[in-house]
């Protein structure tokens, strides 16, 4: 079974060496930077709830930022220092419900809007395994001591590194250090903290790509990243139903009257499920069926569409959205050219684009396979989905 973990982001500093700037606030590709980071942490299936802290002038304020993922459940005030804005995510979470001794505890900093899904599901696993654990990157370039304007010499840089975030701790042991270590001595991060309380903590390989944005460049090698190669995404999605009792077929997100009704824990709707997993795939968020089982997890008979929404509201959070929808339905019957403009219609509302972006095609099966013989309807669908745009 898959470690499950919880995530303080923190982004209560002040943003010195900004000039004064609120560096997590700055636009970056059409979002704030801090919306870029907490995207990137919700991205992950292994984080299931997020306390974000906040400046309390922040914290104060009341509305909830749109591009606020669902999984941010606290919003709290930080402290003068930063274990103690990291102590005010952790009571957040700790009253927001039971904490089980396998869970971890990610802390990352606000600043770091590129950490990768495989990065944070490798700090999880690790930490999971061996109760605490941060990425590194090791230091490549030369090491000088400087004695005023002068070279005094190179330092050895052999077992040198530079900690990144996030880093992970299971509950557990993280319980057992707060016991331990002297509630006034500062830490510069958490393994500094887990390390003076006598816990060994695992090293997994960082990512270059990972930075912490600290002074205005490297808010331009931010979007630079954001708006390169990775900006626009392809995923392929399939699904088939067979008939079962009943008519009302769900379809394309539209209901043909007389038509008989797929069977399925939801509402059998196999074009809306194959989108779905589409953009799932694109941008690498798990698949429908993991999303949403059949079973009690999953209100039997819920409409497609509404689960096509909550994909969609996921990919928001993750800082992407919709761009193009190439739908391909196969089946003996019934007859459904005469439905396809609304099909077309109805997934371009659900999925906020032009209807001029989605395609929906049919084919009969030529009598091949149980889709050619009517027993069942199939369907297979190519998304494309594009970083998020302000106003999007």
């Amino acid at each position: 079974m898959a470690i499950l973990a919880d995530a303080v982001i923190v982004a209560a500093g002040r943003s010195q060496r900004m000039g004064g700037r609120d560096k997590l606030a700055a636009d970056v590709a059409g979002r704030p930077l801090l919306a870029w980071s907490l995207a990137a942490i919700a991205a992950s299936a292994r984080v299931e709830r997020i306390a974000l802290v906040r400046t309390p002038e922040q914290a104060a304020d009341a509305r909830r930022p749109t591009w606020l993922p669902d999984k941010v459940i606290a919003i709290v005030p930080g402290g003068a220092r930063r274990q103690d804005s990291v102590a005010a995510g952790i009571r957040a979470l700790q009253g927001d419900g039971a904490l089980t001794a396998g869970r971890v505890l990610l802390v990352h900093d606000g600043a770091r809007p590129l950490v990768t899904t495989a990065l944070i599901d490798a700090v999880v696993d690790a930490a999971g395994e061996h109760g605490a654990a941060i990425p590194v990157l090791p230091v490549a370039e030369t090491l000088k001591r400087i004695d005023g304007e002068r070279i005094a010499g190179n330092v050895d840089r052999t077992g040198i590194a530079t900690a990144q975030t996030p880093q992970g701790v299971r509950w557990d042991v993280l319980r057992e250090a707060l016991a331990r270590v002297d509630a006034d001595r500062e830490f510069t991060d958490e393994a500094a903290m887990l390390e003076a309380a006598g816990v060994a903590v695992h090293a997994v390989p960082g990512e270059a790509t990972n930075l912490k944005v600290t002074r205005p460049d490297d808010l331009d090698l931010v979007e630079a990243s954001l708006a390169g190669s990775t900006a626009v995404r392809t995923g392929l999605g399939s699904d088939g139903h067979a008939f079962g009792p009943g008519d009302g077929l769900r379809l394309g997100g539209i209901e043909i009257p007389g038509a008989p009704r797929l069977f399925g824990h939801s509402d059998g709707d196999a074009a809306l499920h194959a989108i779905a997993g589409a953009l799932l795939g694109a941008v690498a968020l798990g698949d429908l069926g993991g999303l949403h089982p059949a079973d009690e997890r999953t209100p039997r008979g819920i409409p497609s569409t509404e689960l096509l929404r909550g994909i969609r509201r996921r990919l928001e959070d993750a800082g992407w959205a919709p761009r193009s929808v190439d739908l391909t339905i196969r089946g003996a019957r019934p007859w459904i050219q005469a439905s396809m403009p609304a099909m077309r219609a109805a997934i371009a509302d659900l999925l906020g684009l032009e209807v001029g972006a989605v395609s929906v095609k049919a084919a009969t099966g030529n009598l091949s396979g149980d889709a050619g013989a009517g027993r069942t309807i199939e369907a297979q669908a190519v998304a494309t989905v594009g970083r998020r745009r302000a106003g999007r």
